[in-house]
């Protein structure tokens, strides 16, 4: 059998497992093994592509757990949330849709998940939609589109991921993306958001307040960490210093606990940054198995064969790829990190910079990373507490804004080259 055939069998099988609820990390290893022998590896070869795939993400690996300090620190502290408040209070309620959403892009865009950065912004949100009788579905939404936003220019795995496989300097793949998420941004909030069909709600005419500040750090010492972590990173196109997001992930971290003067809470933040992020780093391991069956087999040739049948130019296996690994894997993180670790010496062979490259494919990963045999659907519906039906219905928009991160991503990319 065709190794394309058997890839394809393997995604297949991950996708099926992880739909039956089955562990992603191993559905991705079983689906691996499985896919490499039904396209005619045999047993040794299919255990050295694992093997292979799951040294491409070793070092990206490494980076996130150390990301963990970051994100805990921003959790634990409660200095997320003191961000998010800070925003809505500033937009006000008459621009509560630019409020949610840039309150939900600047948490992701600082290294918070998109999921838990949803969730953080959740309870301001619900409270603002009781009082104005928004429709939950439409603040998810508006928050969704915020966070795929701030996604694709943070030092989140996926962004992480992409850099490492395409050897891009990583505040420069972050820099890429930057117009295409204000414009996600702006799409969201002033043509999803407005014409998302909505029932009525009701209005509660009681005060509510949008987030309780006691006991949450000050904003100036909230915004420690995320600060000196993009400075830190910025160093290297603007001094030639280069700080490793290893380095200086962990840094912001640890100097945004010194100055909330929350050090008593160091380790409890670090351990809650480990316990989210080695979630993705198993993850990542097993999608490291199935990639380096997918880099083994045919399938990319036949990718860039269906793209000359169409007419379009070879670059755009960056952008397409990111959308169908994200699909198979309905994760930003995986999607990336099939799309980079698969095709990332095909895209930098046909001319696409390294720094490009990665952009493409992580915008792209934003298109289908919503879907429902992904953790992402279920955790963003439960916390705003949709049933399954009602967040099926978000999907179409929600695809649509990752479409027009896509598209302006490449858009830049033509005008940059």
């Amino acid at each position: 059998m065709d190794s394309t055939v058997g890839a394809l069998i393997g995604l297949l099988v991950s996708i099926f497992l992880i739909i039956k609820k089955v562990s992603p990390a191993y559905s991705l290893i079983l689906g691996a093994l499985i896919g490499g022998l039904a396209g005619g590896f045999s047993l040794e070869e299919v255990v050295v592509s694992m093997t292979e795939g799951v040294k491409d993400v070793s070092s990206a690996v490494l980076r996130i757990l150390t990301a963990g300090v970051l994100s805990g620190v921003l959790i634990k502290t409660g200095a997320a949330m003191t961000i998010s408040n800070a925003i809505i209070r500033f937009w006000g309620e008459k621009r509560v849709y630019l409020a949610l959403a840039f309150a939900t892009m600047l948490l992701c865009a600082v290294g918070v998940f998109i999921d838990v950065a949803v969730i953080t912004v959740a309870p301001v949100a619900l409270s603002i939609g009781r009082r104005l009788g928004i429709p939950t579905p439409q603040l998810l939404l508006v928050m969704i589109g915020g966070g795929k936003s701030g996604n694709i220019i943070s030092p989140n795995p996926n962004t992480i991921i992409a850099a490492e496989n395409f050897g891009a300097d990583l505040p420069s793949v972050m820099f890429a993306n930057i117009i295409p998420a204000i414009i996600g941004l702006l799409f969201t909030v002033f043509v999803i958001a407005r014409f998302f069909p909505v029932k009525p709600c009701k209005v509660h005419t009681d005060e509510e307040e949008m987030g309780n500040d006691d006991g949450l750090p000050s904003l100036w010492s909230s915004l420690v960490a995320p600060v000196v972590t993009i400075f830190l990173l910025a160093l290297r196109p603007l001094c030639g210093i280069t700080v490793d997001p290893l380095v200086a992930l962990p840094a912001g971290g640890l100097c945004g606990l010194i100055c909330m003067r929350q050090w008593k809470n160091a380790l409890p933040s670090i351990e809650f940054g480990l316990q989210k992020m080695s979630v993705i780093a198993v993850l990542l391991i097993g999608t490291g198995t199935i990639a380096g069956v997918i880099k083994d087999s045919t399938l990319k040739d036949y990718i860039l064969a269906m793209l000359d049948h169409v007419s379009m130019g070879k670059d755009m296996i960056a952008p397409i790829s990111g959308i169908l690994m994200s699909a198979a894997t309905a994760s930003t993180t995986a999607g990336a990190t099939l799309a980079s670790a698969s095709f990332a010496d095909t895209i930098l062979a046909v001319g696409v910079s390294s720094i490009w490259g990665a952009a493409m494919v992580n915008a792209g990963s934003t298109v289908l990373d919503h879907l429902p045999h992904g953790s992402f659907f279920h955790a963003t519906g439960g916390v705003c507490d949709l049933t399954f039906r009602d967040r099926l219905k978000l999907i179409p928009y929600e695809t649509l804004i990752g479409a027009v991160l896509t598209l302006f991503s490449i858009i830049m990319y033509w005008i940059c080259r």
